[in-house]
């Protein structure tokens, strides 16, 4: 098997194990046992288990992302366009870390905020890259979608450590929506 076959493998067999049992309760030994790979194995595509879940949800990411640009409604205004594309990515970020990790392991995890801060990180890249390469968006400067990127990601993360039911987090959602998201939008666009 090449190497692209073995990294999808252990990537498809984490993915269903953390959405199953969770991040914090899958080992590695059963990841090596459902991709059907030696423990070794693993360790020689991914440094760590933690890496297999970065790399599991950054790709989640990137394809939601590019799935909601090109389902996007070419007669919606800018402002339209950019508060669709920052409360889907939030409700699809949210759901992932939900899914994949698990909130008892971001809220009780010694790494869990080293972990969220990277991915946070590297979701405000993909976001901001994804902006600027959009037509819409061309004239808009670079360090106002930054800053759009970073308020948004900041609220919507804030989510994970301050909502204790679902019901909380769809509160929050809209005021977010509803309260903020207009506020943050209207400077970047003039």
């Amino acid at each position: 098997m090449d190497a692209d076959k073995i990294q999808l493998s252990i990537k498809e067999a984490s993915k269903e194990l953390f959405r199953k049992f969770g991040y914090h309760k899958t080992s590695v030994n059963e990841i090596a046992k459902k991709s059907r790979v030696a423990k070794a194995t693993i360790y020689k595509y991914f440094e760590s288990k933690e890496i297999i879940l970065h790399e599991i949800l950054m790709d989640h990411l990137a394809l939601s992302l590019k799935d909601l640009v090109t389902k996007l409604h070419p007669n919606i205004s800018k402002e339209e366009k950019l508060k669709l594309l920052i409360l889907k990515t939030s409700r699809v970020s949210y759901t992932i870390c939900s899914e994949f990790i698990g909130w008892d392991f971001i809220r009780e995890s010694v790494n869990s905020q080293d972990f969220l801060k990277n991915l946070s990180n590297e979701l405000e890249i993909l976001l901001v890259n994804t902006f600027i390469s959009l037509p819409d968006f061309k004239d808009v400067p670079l360090e106002k979608i930054t800053y759009l990127m970073k308020a948004c990601k900041a609220i919507t993360f804030s989510f994970a450590f301050t909502s204790v039911t679902v019901s909380d987090v769809r509160k929050n959602f809209i005021s977010f929506e509803k309260d903020i998201l207009p506020y943050l939008i209207q400077p970047v666009l003039s």
